[in-house]
């Protein structure tokens, strides 16, 4: 079916967008640790897997949890990495949102975070 043939397009004019879908809850507000960690899970690959984190850490502040993981040492410490970057995540304690925050150290993502929140609120 092509755009024109669409029911709820109109000939002549631009194509109808498709339909708004909101979001079908809030997203999972933790309150601990353990709950960011299950949250922050879905964001990495399985820990111990091929290219996988070799574990996951959370860091709770003020206002979220940073979720980072560690990776395995390279076989060859001297070759440069096989990815470059990375993501922490931080999950909001207020609404349960999810952002990815370049792969700082702890503090410093947290400064980030606090950064970008600012940016957002202005």
């Amino acid at each position: 079916m092509t755009e024109s043939e669409r029911p709820d397009s109109t000939p002549g004019l631009p194509p109808t967008p498709p339909p708004f879908r909101p979001r079908l809850g809030p997203e999972p507000l933790p309150t601990n640790e353990a709950e960011a960690l299950a949250i922050g899970r879905q964001h990495f690959p399985e820990v111990g897997s091929p290219g996988g984190p070799s574990a996951l850490f959370v860091h709770e502040f003020d206002i979220g949890y940073l979720v980072h993981a560690s990776w395995p040492r390279p076989e060859d410490p001297t070759a440069p990495p096989a990815e470059l970057g990375g993501s922490n995540v931080v999950i909001s304690k207020t609404d349960g949102e999810v952002t990815f925050v370049p792969n700082f150290p702890p503090e410093s993502a947290v400064e980030l975070y606090h950064q970008i929140l600012d940016r957002r609120a202005s």
